[in-house]
């Protein structure tokens, strides 16, 4: 009784007033996946123990917390218009002061891109558009650091872009100025490093990769003056290495260096030596040869100093990444990459190179944190770092998460290393599909590449791994028969069958294809529903083209007056679905098992932009016949009664990206909703108790996750105020309320 008191306490003082909407704080985290996407920058501090940050491809940026042992993720208050800012192209700390910290902010060139500077380690930034274009999820992302901090003079930054060439920035990043002495031909796919003109708009095609490392040489300067010696790579295989001994201010080619290989790792040791590492391609794909290479800057020596050699022939692979032990700079460490034949390896060297012993593959690997792991090889090998205050511990990216070693020295006297999957708090998926049934899993999703997870306890990376049975490469749809809850039927991409849709009739613990994919389905998965008995299954293939099957997909009969690319079933009907023709305005509806569709007479806003995202929303509120909603990015909100006969329009409500439901409040028996879209044209996710007429934010402004490449937003039907949301690279995030801190406000 002490806790529905409490409850009731919270919910009078958040009482929402009609008109705008108010705002109740919330606590929000990660479901736990386990990593799951590309981490391509792994950074410690060089001198504040146990500081270190990774960044990953769409994902954002994380800090490593000692104490919690777990990351925290830096980038999460990034907003819809920010979106471009969460693939992190490099990350570059200062060495003189361990509480600054910048991200190169930038997924593609096809939109803005910033420097995100920050004084308390990431718990606050400041935000500085660049002149240049970065692309963080693009060819070459794993290469680096492009981004440097001058450790005599920390207010001076250089920057290698992909196309506009080296940039420098004398305060702290604020503004910049491009670095015209520094040309290089052939750092692009095309014929120049860096052209005058725009740089590209698009994603895919000729993706340039530019300047992918900056160091400077510390030692040759001193404290509080400009460093004089820098170093840059360029992903060229013509001559890549170049030298400036004044600061910046003029380069020249490093004389002897190899060519025919990109540079893609530049490190220097304690020792005054520098390591290169080479790919016949900039990666994190398609390397077919590579190398790694030794340079004395006092006599000019270069040495070939690859672990092993990649004969070119059978077996195609190079070389990802090279770091240095802080301590004993004799020590290195190399990783192969896409040697998917053999499979990647870390080779470590105590003698400078002249020996190597692979300390991967012998290695023990620990999955227990992110047991789906346990299916998957280490590949994408892209970054290496070695802990400068403990040169036991080293850590490797890889496409799914990082991996940990903390006994490397064992390996010296024959011993085998322990790795541990070391993702704790650093969630990466991209999320395609959401459900929360009323019983059993709380949450099933389905992501890409990964294929999905059934989440007991969302805190809790699940011990069985992925789905069983039927596995894709990516699911891209799921649903459930309201009526059986345990029955289910996904859609995916990928994986080792020629059919791509599965069921489950317990839970989704396991899975089992269907007879045949819908006519029409090849590659595009489409969207899915079931029936409320669980006996229907309707799958639109592709826009105004859909397919209904009564036995599990042994045949299929095509639903006949069917337009629009959406369709759900009636939660308490099982003859009844609907589907949304958004580009025409119209409302269909089947009361036949979707054996045929007839438009209602009911008028709705035709979409503004029928383009991908612009389709519209069309929910079926939980546990009532005929209630539906409906809505647009840019046109509102509409409410039906009475099966799509009729809509009236909410006011307030501008636009909808996202809708679905959760548990009544206490006391009501309409389920909450919940929005991701804009009220007073304030984009926000939302949640009502009333059916729509008042509405609560509950995101804040650290907490707003960017985009989502398919935005969804539910509740779950046994816990009041919870909400299950997709983003673009950070998984699937949930909330609660958080009723200790509205209840000491009172």
């Amino acid at each position: 009784m002490k806790n529905c008191q409490k409850l009731l306490c919270v919910l009078a003082f958040i009482a929402p007033w009609p008109g705008a909407a108010s705002a109740q704080p919330y606590v929000w985290r990660a479901v736990a996946m386990g990593g799951g996407g590309f981490v391509d920058g792994i950074v410690f501090h060089p001198t504040e123990k146990s500081l270190m940050y990774a960044r990953t491809d769409v994902g954002g940026a994380y800090r490593w917390d000692e104490k919690k042992q777990e990351w925290i993720p830096l980038t999460d208050w990034l907003s819809q218009a920010q979106g471009n800012f969460t693939g992190i192209e490099s990350l570059a700390l200062d060495p003189a002061d361990a509480n600054r910290l910048y991200l190169a902010a930038g997924t593609y060139e096809s939109a803005a891109a910033a420097i995100l500077r920050s004084d308390d380690q990431g718990k606050s930034f400041q935000i500085f558009e660049t002149p240049f274009r970065m692309g963080g999820n693009e060819d070459g992302r794993q290469n680096g650091e492009r981004l440097a901090v001058d450790p005599n003079d920390g207010s001076i930054l250089f920057f290698g872009s992909r196309r506009d060439g080296l940039w420098k920035s004398a305060d702290r990043g604020a503004t910049w100025a491009r670095v015209d002495s520094f040309a290089v031909i052939g750092a692009t796919p095309s014929p120049s490093a860096f052209t005058n003109g725009a740089p590209a708009r698009r994603r895919g095609g000729s993706q340039a990769v530019g300047i992918v490392s900056v160091v400077f040489d510390a030692a040759s300067g001193k404290r509080g003056t400009p460093t004089p010696v820098i170093y840059a790579a360029v992903s060229t295989s013509s001559t890549n290495l170049f030298r400036s001994d004044d600061a910046g201010a003029t380069w020249q080619p490093v004389p002897g260096q190899p060519v025919g290989l990109r540079p893609n790792h530049l490190v220097r040791s304690a020792d005054g030596l520098f390591y290169l590492s080479y790919g016949s391609v900039a990666g994190p794909n398609g390397l077919s040869a590579g190398a790694a290479w030794k340079f004395n800057a006092n006599d000019g020596a270069w040495t070939d100093i690859s672990p092993e050699k990649n004969s070119g022939r059978e077996i195609n692979w190079g070389y990802g990444a090279v770091a240095v032990d802080a301590q004993y700079p004799s020590t290195i460490v190399v990783t192969t990459l896409d040697r998917w034949q053999l499979h990647d390896e870390v080779f470590r060297s105590t003698n400078g190179g002249r020996t190597w012993k692979g300390i991967l593959q012998p290695g023990r690997l620990d999955c227990s944190t992110a047991p789906y792991t346990s299916r998957m090889t280490p590949h994408w090998t892209g970054t290496v770092a070695v802990n400068p205050n403990n040169p036991d511990q080293i850590l490797f990216g890889t496409g799914y998460g990082i991996w940990c070693c903390t006994n490397a020295a064992t390996t010296d006297s024959g011993g085998r290393a322990d790795w541990l999957f070391l993702d704790k708090g650093l969630e990466e998926t991209v999320p395609f599909a959401l459900i929360s049934p009323p019983s059993g899993a709380h949450l099933i999703s389905g992501v890409a590449d990964i294929d999905g997870f059934r989440s007991d306890d969302v805190d809790v990376s699940p011990p069985e791994g992925t789905f069983a049975g039927t596995r894709f490469s990516g699911t891209q749809g799921l649903a459930y028969a309201a009526a059986k809850p345990d029955w289910m039927v996904r859609i995916g991409n990928g994986g080792n069958h020629e059919t791509h849709a599965a069921v489950s009739e317990d839970g989704g613990k396991n899975w089992s294809v269907l007879g045949s994919d819908a006519p029409g389905a090849n590659s595009r998965p489409g969207k899915i529903a079931m029936s409320a008995d669980g006996n229907a299954i309707v799958w639109v293939v592709q826009r105004d083209s859909a397919q209904v099957t009564f036995d599990r997909g042994a045949t299929w009969k095509n639903c006949a007056g069917f337009s629009g690319s959406s369709i759900i079933a009636d939660p308490i009907n099982p003859s009844r679905f609907y589907a949304l023709d958004s580009q025409n305005g119209k409302l269909l509806a089947s009361t036949n098992r979707a054996e045929y569709f007839e438009a209602t007479v009911a008028m709705l806003p035709a979409a503004q932009n029928p383009s991908r995202g612009s389709d519209g929303v069309l929910a079926v509120t939980t546990g009532i016949e005929g209630d539906l909603w409906a809505g647009w990015r840019n046109s509102g909100l509409y409410h039906s009664t009475d099966g799509g006969t009729s809509f009236a329009k909410l006011d307030h409500v501008g636009g909808v990206d996202a809708l679905g439901f959760g548990k009544a409040a206490p006391g009501k028996n309409y389920p909450a909703i919940f929005l991701l879209g804009s009220i007073d044209r304030r984009r926000a996710r939302y949640r009502s108790d009333d059916a729509g007429q008042t509405w609560i934010r509950i995101d804040d402004d650290q907490h707003q996750y960017a985009n989502a490449d398919v935005p969804l937003i539910i509740g779950d039907p046994r816990i009041y105020g919870r909400a299950y949301f997709t983003t673009g690279g950070r998984g699937v995030i949930y909330g609660d309320i958080n009723s200790s801190l509205v209840v000491n406000k009172k």
